[in-house]
């Protein structure tokens, strides 16, 4: 902050220095009239800078921010007329001569006074409108920014809720499934229970990041495809593919575990044979993910999940990915399939 209010101070002093200098600069070689330019230039110069910085710093954010816009015009044209007045009273005082050699003294005609007044308005009132112009781009800028702080801040706690919403919702599902080997099998329960573990040790210290590279996730859908196969049957085939040398794609953490839950769900029959197919590719920058499955509708009375997978998934796309994702699903003569295309 200090070091921005320095190199602030030196823009200043360098703008002033610049158009101060400029008299000198355009006249080089030629005979200056000093008097001339003390009165003509310098001083109503210092006018400007006493008109910029009052409204600057004091004016425009007491009066002019807080839709004080009378007070605010009133104000100014007193400060332009005192600033005009106390202008011609030096030239009177100090420059009687310039005053002397003006056209009205010398028998030519001059301006009208009203049209010299105008003129005199106009240029002081040129400080004050580039004030005005400055002062009101800085706190559209400083807006801009609280809110892109704010729409940011709101944006991050959204996508903390989703994730702490999803994590308790993996882990029911994946304890439901656990409960349906204790009676039928109570070692694979017990070798289920082992590979959950590391799975929930996935999910609390791997996941905190808001993106994590592809090859993680990868290794944690495996995990968990291979935790969901010891409660199927030989009814059920499951087929996956993974890239085996993905590139160096970084991706938000658990997009993809809702659809394998889903599929394993929905995909599974006690007495009918079904296929579960998992196929992820990369394409340069992007990540596409197909899940096709049987469709087995659940009955009303089967409470396992909260339904809450899927809805999750696609509120964390359009926060993480907007417009830069594609999700469609769709069912077909009993298949289900699903798409999810991710453009990091």
């Amino acid at each position: 902050m200090y070091k921005n209010k320095k190199i602030l101070l030196a823009q200043h002093l360098l703008i002033w220095l610049v158009l101060f200098s400029m008299p000198f600069v355009l006249s080089y070689g030629q005979e200056l009239d000093t008097n001339r330019l003390v009165a003509h230039f310098l001083i109503p110069m210092l006018f400007y800078a006493v008109i910029f910085y009052l409204n600057f710093f004091v004016l425009i954010d007491r009066f002019l921010f807080p839709k004080k816009t009378f007070a605010f015009i009133i104000i100014n044209l007193g400060l332009i007329g005192f600033s005009i007045l106390l202008k011609e009273f030096i030239e009177a005082s100090y420059f009687a001569d310039l005053i002397k050699n003006r056209p009205q003294d010398d028998g030519r005609e001059g301006p009208p006074f009203q049209l010299f007044i105008y003129v005199q308005m106009l240029s002081y009132a040129a400080p004050l409108l580039f004030s005005i112009a400055i002062k009101t781009t800085k706190r559209w800028v400083k807006t801009e920014a609280e809110k892109k702080e704010a729409d940011n801040f709101k944006l991050q706690t959204e996508l903390q809720h989703l994730r702490y919403q999803l994590q308790p919702h993996f882990f029911f599902n994946s304890l439901n499934n656990i409960y349906s080997l204790v009676d039928i099998s109570p070692d694979r329960a017990k070798s289920t229970i082992h590979s959950l573990s590391k799975l929930m040790r996935y999910l609390l210290y791997e996941t905190s990041t808001e993106f994590i590279p592809l090859s993680k996730e990868i290794e944690f859908m495996r995990k968990y495809i291979e935790l969901m196969k010891l409660r199927l049957t030989d009814k059920t085939t499951v087929e996956s593919s993974f890239p085996l040398s993905e590139p160096q794609i970084k991706i938000a953490p658990l997009l993809f575990i809702s659809l394998i839950e889903n599929a394993f769900k929905h995909g599974v029959s006690a007495n009918k044979e079904s296929v579960i197919s998992i196929d992820m590719i990369t394409q340069d920058n992007s990540v596409v993910f197909q899940i096709e499955n049987y469709n087995f509708p659940k009955e009303d009375t089967d409470k396992s999940g909260s339904g809450i997978g899927l809805p999750n998934l696609e509120k964390r796309l359009q926060l993480l990915y907007p417009n830069k994702h594609q999700f469609t699903q769709e069912t077909k003569d009993g298949i289900y399939s699903v798409y999810l295309k991710i453009i990091t």
